[in-house]
């Protein structure tokens, strides 16, 4: 498993550097899109498990296309589109609804669950790309990229061969408070490097407490998707990165620091 880990990794880095750094606003901005197609298509695997075959694939489709509308909106600096869009996406809910409900006595549960991995996978990639789109933005999405990756490896490491009490043994058992410390040290670590050569001056206090709230976040994002997987009896969201699992796997955390670095650079610029 740990080898299978770093060699996905070890692979993964430079195409992730390539994405973030070479490519323009607008080829990152629809990388993000696929990643965000590939993990809603784990997230539907996950919450309509195992009745997929029962979920209307209009339900599915409306949500991959609002999916896509998000993030074009946050590439294209048009918050008030995304707003749109996700109140466009509630409306044809509601339509869907009253189509299925007389043949899918399940309907409302399937569209709410869509409803929600709108609000979960999109909306919150969105907050990587306007950062991209931004002052310094390469710098800043390495910097949450950075800190978050660095954040699950101290606290898988710490965890494993430190982890004695046991953090949430009701949701994810492996996980441990010691791993979850190692976690944060490791998110302080990466991102004050970040903090005193790359990022502009900011102010120390402010910068070591906002790294702190990423990683408790991220680390909450993470538990988050475990409630998902638990209670639909699913492992990994999927098996496309071995050693990690699915993109959504490799990427909870980070779905939700990414608004909070997007507010944290708001703050001071």
């Amino acid at each position: 498993m740990h080898l299978k880990r770093w060699i996905t990794g070890g692979l993964a880095l430079p195409l992730l550097i390539l994405i973030i750094a070479r490519g323009g606003a607008a080829f990152f901005g629809g990388c993000i899109a696929l990643v965000a197609g590939v993990a809603l298509w784990e997230f539907y695997r996950i919450v309509y498990h195992p009745h997929h075959h029962a979920v209307p694939k209009i339900v599915l489709f409306l949500g991959y296309l609002i999916g896509i509308g998000i993030i074009a909106a946050a590439h294209a600096g048009e918050p008030a589109a995304i707003a749109a869009i996700l109140t466009a996406n509630l409306i044809l809910a509601g339509i869907v609804g009253l189509i299925y409900f007389k043949t899918v006595p399940t309907i409302s549960e399937i569209l709410f669950k869509q409803l929600a991995g709108s609000l979960y996978i999109p909306l919150l990639l969105a907050y990587l790309v306007m950062l991209r789109a931004g002052d310094h933005g390469v710098a800043w999405v390495f910097f949450v990229v950075s800190v978050i990756f660095a954040g699950d490896i101290g606290a898988f490491y710490a965890g494993t061969y430190l982890g004695r009490n046991k953090l949430c043994p009701s949701v994810s058992p492996k996980k441990t408070i010691e791993g979850a410390l190692g976690g944060l040290v490791a998110n302080l670590l990466v991102g004050s490097l970040f903090l005193l050569f790359v990022l502009p001056p900011r102010p120390w206090g402010f910068g070591l407490a906002a790294l702190v709230a990423m990683g408790a976040v991220g680390q909450v994002g993470d538990l988050f998707e475990s409630v998902l997987k638990r209670a639909a009896g699913v492992k990994d969201s999927g098996g496309i990165l071995p050693g990690h699992g699915g993109i959504l796997d490799r990427i909870d955390a980070l779905l939700f620091a990414a608004p909070l670095a997007y507010a944290f650079k708001a703050v001071f610029v």
